[in-house]
């Protein structure tokens, strides 16, 4: 390649084609990576629901504990009480859970399907940018020709003079 005033301006041109070739499939990966983290979250956050639930179940108990031994005994029952709230955050937390797995079933599916999309994706932004810098270079290639014509014809007017 012979240089001429226009050699840095097309080695520029192509390097920032090159990066955002780069960036493109760069940012195909950030957003698959942030699918993934988003199905993470959600996974742990079903594991701190159960967590919560549980620390909130015998809050509730130690609660009803407390009560019942302020009590002179047998004023009041709270098995039943216990058994209430036992029976009510088993069924929060079920379908809490039932929710999440929904969640992250659907998660799975969006990952999947935007795989599929990034491969086919990316095969039209390679073709699309190969195509680019094939033109570039012929573009550059006729530059070229043309600077060397017009160094030819210069340097063959000086010799005339």
């Amino acid at each position: 390649m012979t240089q001429n005033p226009f050699t840095a301006v097309f080695d520029a041109q192509r390097t920032a084609l090159e990066q955002s070739q780069s960036f493109a499939h760069e940012a195909l990966e950030a957003q698959q990576t942030s699918i993934s983290a988003v199905a993470d979250v959600v996974e742990t956050s079903g594991s701190l629901a159960e967590s919560n639930a549980e620390l909130t179940k015998g809050a509730v108990h130690a609660y009803f504990d407390a009560l019942e031994a302020s009590m002179p005994e047998e004023a009041a029952e709270f098995d039943d009480l216990r058994d209430l709230v036992d029976e009510s955050f088993d069924s929060a937390t079920e379908a809490q859970s039932q929710s999440l797995e929904a969640v992250l079933e659907a998660l799975e599916e969006s990952e999947l399907a935007y795989e599929e999309f990034a491969a086919n994706y990316s095969e039209v932004v390679d073709s699309s940018f190969d195509a680019a810098l094939e033109a570039h270079e012929q573009v550059e290639e006729n530059v070229e020709a043309v600077a060397e014509d017009v160094e030819t014809a210069a340097d063959e007017f000086d010799a005339s003079a």
